[in-house]
């Protein structure tokens, strides 16, 4: 059986993908009126589909928290990561249930939606970016040593 530490690394990657695929989408169907209805789609599936991949990735990602023994540096990086990841899931799913449901599926997504849609892109990458900063420079998840003492990379 794989432990939840092990699912988090394999979970994290749905929403980033899907998320940036339908705001590329959205924002593709918003420009190009010929495809919109297709593009737009195609876009909301992907938000939908990554809105629930975001809960799938905070849920295993608390979950492997509680079996991680980490220092102090690393427990600051960490709560800093999970403070973005709940705050992003939150905006992703927001969007998500209005797109789903306060608007057709095929219809152009207003510039405004896109700007918060971009906006939740850039800290979905923030928050995957400091979820990278545990793994390399602390060592969380990878070993229980690694994460005794603090940045394991020499600056």
């Amino acid at each position: 059986m794989i432990a939840a530490s092990e699912w988090h690394p394999i979970a994290v990657h749905f929403p980033l993908a899907l998320v940036t695929t339908g705001a590329a989408a959205l924002g593709a169907a918003r420009f190009w009126e010929r495809r919109r209805a297709t593009l737009a789609t195609i876009g909301t599936w992907n938000l939908c589909l990554g809105a629930f991949g975001a809960l799938v990735a905070v849920a295993t990602g608390l979950a492997a928290l509680v079996s991680v023994e980490i220092g102090a540096a690393a427990r600051a990086a960490v709560a800093l990561h999970v403070k973005w990841a709940i705050f992003t899931t939150m905006g992703v799913l927001l969007l998500a249930v209005w797109r789903a449901a306060g608007a057709d599926q095929d219809s152009r997504p207003s510039r405004w939606f896109l700007g918060v849609l971009w906006a939740l892109v850039a800290a979905l990458i923030v928050t995957g970016y400091h979820g990278g900063q545990n793994v390399y420079r602390y060592g969380v998840g990878v070993t229980g040593a690694a994460a005794a003492t603090g940045p394991s990379i020499r600056e």
